[in-house]
């Protein structure tokens, strides 16, 4: 397919983008050609925008970013045999490489040559975008192209969640953002006693609360661990996935779990963060498990389901459909937090 499309580029190392018209991708022959029904904005497109530290040491400008998506296939490469032209898909952003131990031992999602959709290579906030045939997931035609756009991200809160047992835990959610709003109604069809969520955003606690939370807590009008051991009958928590990579929270995170617990941290700390290793790592005999992306593809597998059956319930923090050309809106509103899950329709 020859011509132009509208594309949100990455065009220098500075804040901010830009809507260009740029070259429809050519596809190989592994590779299929989507057309992008709808898109949203990741915290991770949000620290390419405002080119924090972490954007500035990754990633290289001029380019297309965003990868969180879902489209319908209009062509396929000579090789391709799993998915064909009309299918509608959404992607796994992970490139990996195959042939690591990683990958040859079924955890490919820390394969350690990943490279990933839109921030290391051009992504999906566009009107099209090609890809491996090997990196995508079919949706249900009947899905809506919103809701089949944040499964990834879904993902990651269901991998986060699910890293150990759940089932008739107290689960404590640390960071609403909308990874952490989704971890709420992912824990609570895990089967959670609890799900207590953390944040110092009312209107994020409120959509955590929507999404499945029992009990909400803002950590700067409230002292979180007090209210923790109170919920708890003095235990603290039996589970805390920690969202928000801010260095105060994850130290009451690693004092609210109970002994014998589990950590999951999926957020990405942009420096150093101080635990008391002694006290509350290892005299707790806790389990601490660091999250990256999906497994591939046991998560996406799991999202789907838990979709299919409607036991998590997404739209109550899909809070805002912009067109692309609207993009700045959708970053605004992330950076200030006043929404929940932003969808850009190229």
């Amino acid at each position: 397919m020859n011509g132009k499309m509208k594309a949100l580029v990455k065009h220098h190392e500075g804040y901010g983008a830009q809507l260009q018209m740029v070259d429809i991708p050519k596809i190989k022959e592994d590779e299929v050609l989507i057309k992008v029904k709808a898109t949203s904005i990741c915290g991770t497109d949000v620290h390419i925008y405002t080119w924090d530290q972490w954007s500035q040491s990754r990633v290289k400008p001029p380019y297309v970013f965003g990868h969180e998506f879902s489209g319908e296939v209009i062509e396929v490469g000579s090789k391709v045999t799993s998915v064909a032209e009309g299918d509608h898909v959404s992607a796994e952003t992970h490139l990996v490489c195959g042939q690591c131990p990683q990958c040859l031992t079924g955890n490919a999602h820390i394969c350690k040559d990943t490279k990933i959709i839109g921030v290391d290579t051009n992504g999906c906030f566009a009107e099209y975008v090609a890809l491996p045939a090997s990196n995508l997931w079919k949706n249900p035609k009947d899905m809506p192209w919103d809701v089949a756009s944040i499964q990834e991200p879904m993902g990651n809160a269901v991998h986060t969640v699910l890293s150990g047992d759940t089932a008739g835990k107290t689960v404590a959610i640390i960071g609403c953002g909308p990874i952490g709003i989704m971890a709420a109604g992912v824990a609570k069809a895990a089967g959670a006693s609890q799900v207590i969520a953390l944040d110092l955003n009312n209107y994020r606690l409120e959509l955590a609360a929507a999404m499945g939370a029992t009990t909400i807590i803002n950590s700067g009008e409230t002292d979180p661990l007090q209210k923790i051991l109170d919920l708890t009958n003095g235990n603290g928590v039996d589970v805390v996935c920690e969202m928000s990579g801010h260095p105060v929270a994850m130290d009451q995170g690693f004092k609210m779990v109970t002994n014998g617990g589990r950590i999951s941290i999926l957020s990405l700390p942009v420096q150093p963060v101080q635990i008391d290793v002694t006290n509350d790592i290892v005299f707790k005999g806790i389990t601490v498990k660091g999250i990256t992306g999906r497994k591939m593809y046991e998560t996406w597998q799991q999202v789907s389901s838990l979709l299919k059956s409607g036991q998590v319930d997404v739209e109550p923090m899909i809070t805002h459909h912009l067109k692309l050309e609207d993009f700045e809106e959708g970053f605004e509103l992330m950076i200030q937090g006043k929404c929940g899950k932003v969808v850009l329709h190229p």
